[in-house]
C-alpha cells in the first residue's frame, strides 16, 4: 500500500516556523497583515475565508477583511485594490475568485501592485513564476505541491515528471516549478495523445485536470508518487480527487488523498507569502 501523504502535518509544521518569523517581525516593530477582499456571500469563499483566519490566528498574520456587496461597482473595487497599493501596513492581498461576471475581473487583477499580490493573480506574478525573477508570488495551490513534496522527502531532481492540466492556476505554473527543481517535466492536456502511456514513465505525477477519479491505477508507474490537486463532488454527494484514490493507492508509492491533501496546505501558503512580503522578499 502507498504512502498516504497527509497535508495536516505539512502545513501544522508551516504554520509553527512561521509564527517564529511573524513574532520576530513584530519585535522588530512590522505587523504582517494580509487584506482580504471578497465580492458577495459565495459559499466556497465563505469556507476558505474561514481557513485563512484560522491559519493567520495559528502563524502570527493578522486579516484585514474588506467585504463588498454582490452588486458593487467596478470602480468599488478598483478604488478597494488602489488603497491596498497605497497602504504600507498591508503586505501581502488576496482577491476571491471568480468576480461577479458583472465585473472585469482582469482589469481589476492587473490594478493590483504584483508585491502584494499573495496568490499570483497578476500577469507581474506569474511571470516570476515563469522566469524565476520579479515581484510577486506563485499560486498558492502549486506551491502547496512542492511543500508536501519537500516536507516528505521527495527530490524532483532528475526525476521525470508528469503533470496532467495545463491551467494557469496549477498545471503550467507548477510544471515550471517542478523544472525549476530540475525534474524533467511533461504536460498532458486534453488534447494530448496516449496520456496513459506517458503517465506510466512519471516518478512524479501531478494530477489537476478538473474532472474526478478521471486518472486511475493504470496510469500510474509502479512506486510513483502522485499528487492529486483535484477537488471534486461525486454522484453521491462526496469530495473526492481527480486521481481514483482506490485504484492507484495500490500502485503508487506514495499518494495525497483528497481531502486532506494539498488543499489542507494552501493557507499555511498563504501565509507565508504575507511573512515573506512582510520581510521585504
Amino acid at each position: 500500500m502507498a504512502e498516504i501523504l497527509k497535508g495536516a502535518p505539512v502545513a501544522k509544521q508551516m504554520s509553527e516556523e512561521l509564527l517564529e518569523r511573524a513574532n520576530r517581525l513584530k519585535a522588530a516593530g512590522v505587523n504582517p497583515t494580509l487584506a482580504i477582499l471578497r465580492v458577495g456571500e459565495n459559499e466556497a469563499d465563505l469556507s476558505y475565508e474561514r481557513g485563512i483566519l484560522s491559519r493567520c490566528e495559528k502563524t502570527g498574520v493578522t486579516p484585514r477583511q474588506i467585504i463588498l456587496p454582490a452588486d458593487t461597482t467596478q470602480e468599488a473595487v478598483e478604488a478597494e485594490i488602489l488603497k491596498i497599493n497605497e497602504d504600507p501596513s498591508i503586505h501581502a492581498a488576496l482577491m476571491f475568485r471568480p468576480l461577479p461576471k458583472h465585473l472585469d475581473e482582469r482589469r481589476i487583477c492587473e490594478l493590483l501592485d504584483p508585491r502584494k499580490d499573495a496568490d499570483c493573480m497578476t500577469q507581474g506574478s506569474l511571470a516570476g513564476v515563469f522566469t524565476g525573477r520579479g515581484a510577486g508570488f506563485a499560486p498558492c495551490t502549486a506551491q502547496s505541491v512542492m511543500e508536501i513534496l519537500s516536507y516528505y522527502g521527495v527530490d524532483p531532481c532528475g526525476k521525470n515528471a508528469v503533470v496532467i492540466g495545463r491551467s494557469l492556476v496549477i498545471g503550467k505554473p507548477v510544471a515550471m516549478m517542478l523544472m525549476g527543481a530540475n525534474a524533467t517535466v511533461t504536460v498532458c492536456h486534453t488534447k494530448t495523445v496516449n496520456t496513459e502511456e506517458i503517465t506510466r514513465r512519471a516518478d512524479i505525477l501531478v494530477v489537476a485536470a478538473g474532472r474526478p477519479r478521471v486518472v486511475g491505477g493504470s496510469f500510474v508507474k509502479p512506486g510513483a508518487t502522485v499528487i492529486d490537486v483535484g477537488i471534486n463532488v461525486d454522484e453521491s454527494g462526496a469530495l473526492c480527487g481527480d486521481v481514483n484514490f482506490e485504484e492507484a493507492e495500490k500502485t503508487a508509492g506514495a499518494i495525497t488523498p483528497v481531502p486532506g491533501g494539498v488543499g489542507s496546505v494552501t493557507t499555511a501558503v498563504l501565509c507565508k507569502h504575507v511573512i515573506e512580503a512582510a520581510e521585504g522578499r
